[in-house]
């Protein structure tokens, strides 16, 4: 059973007052002189300053699958093939994610779910991440700092992302050829040719830059040709979902304006149902409430000058405030 961690990000929108430092200055600026071309909407890629990131960590166990190119691309003899076989599912999925902690602690985080799973380090480590550059040096620094052998990929979805780019630079944007040409060459790539694709692309030219940048910068990552053959996943589906039921089903409701401890304490609050571990954490709050309250409060205890100090409650293993504000999940 292969272990795989994963992470990726997911923006929420915040009351100005809680952004990161950066933002704020960044949205600041950009009020002060106008910038942008237009005075009405966003222009493509235009930030408009208003989201802080939150870190959206995964851990889960998956039954290696070994399979084909063909099995992964539609296309040609592939098209109507009807004995693909049936991916296998994620079991014992763990979630995490935080607004407050920074990228670097929620990684950090998932290291320490995948060590407590696999502590003598006997299963195979696969994680799967959507190639950001500061991500994957803090993954590189958890494995460095662990000394933890870990197989790295790049979300393929993203990598097609960058061939469809290339794409409709030959092929007008409507044109059935252009399909075609993005499964010849993501099944290039799945054979573990990336270098190659790379290299042809370069010649041509044509505008296509940007995807051979992306191919080269990330070859250490593009080894599809072993995963397949090894059985592991190479797409992010899992991280992607977390991030779409955990943030973005919740946080970004139409008009909702976030400030940090209640967003932070959302988050937590459905991780924390989602991993299956609420009743455990209710409990956990029940009792130390009732302590808290009534049983500190009323036992006999000699007085010393008037004053009965009351102890702190022990906070709750999911690593919520015993005395947080409890937000509707």
């Amino acid at each position: 059973m292969l272990l795989v961690p994963s992470a990726d990000g997911k923006g929420i929108v915040m009351r100005p007052e809680t952004l990161r430092e950066e933002t704020r200055r960044s949205a600041a600026k950009k009020a002060a002189c106008g910038c942008g071309p237009f005075a009405t909407r966003l222009a493509g890629g235009e930030k408009n300053g208003r989201k802080r990131m939150a870190t959206v960590g995964a851990v889960y166990d998956l039954a290696p699958m070994p399979r084909e190119p063909g099995d992964v691309i539609r296309g040609g003899d592939n098209t109507d093939r009807t004995d693909r076989p049936e991916r296998p599912r994620a079991q014992a999925k763990w979630l995490t994610a935080s607004v407050e902690r920074d990228a670097e602690q929620v990684i950090g985080t998932v290291f320490d779910e995948a060590e407590r799973r696999d502590p003598d380090r006997e299963r195979e480590w696969v994680m799967l991440v959507d190639g950001a550059r500061h991500q994957l040096d803090l993954i590189h620094d958890q494995c460095d700092a662990r000394g933890a052998e870990v197989r790295i990929f790049i979300d393929f979805v993203h990598v097609l992302e960058y061939t469809w780019g290339a794409a409709l630079c030959f092929f007008a944007r409507t044109d059935p050829a252009a399909e075609t040409w993005v499964g010849d060459i993501a099944t290039e790539i799945l054979k573990g040719r990336a270098e190659q694709v790379a290299d042809d692309l370069d010649a041509r030219r044509l505008g296509v830059d940007k995807a051979v940048g992306y191919l080269r910068a990330k070859l250490p990552y593009l080894g599809y040709d072993i995963a397949l053959a090894e059985g592991w996943p190479i797409a992010t589906g899992v991280i992607e979902g977390a991030c779409r039921h955990l943030v973005k089903d919740r946080m970004d409701i139409t008009g909702a304006r976030w400030g940090l401890p209640g967003a932070d304490a959302v988050l937590k609050l459905r991780a924390v149902i989602s991993n299956g571990d609420f009743e455990e954490y209710w409990e956990h709050r029940t009792q130390r409430e009732h302590l808290r309250v009534h049983t500190i409060r009323y036992r006999r205890r000699p007085r010393t000058h008037g004053v009965i100090t009351v102890p702190q409650a022990e906070p709750h293993p999911f690593g919520i405030g015993h005395r947080a504000q409890i937000f509707t999940a």
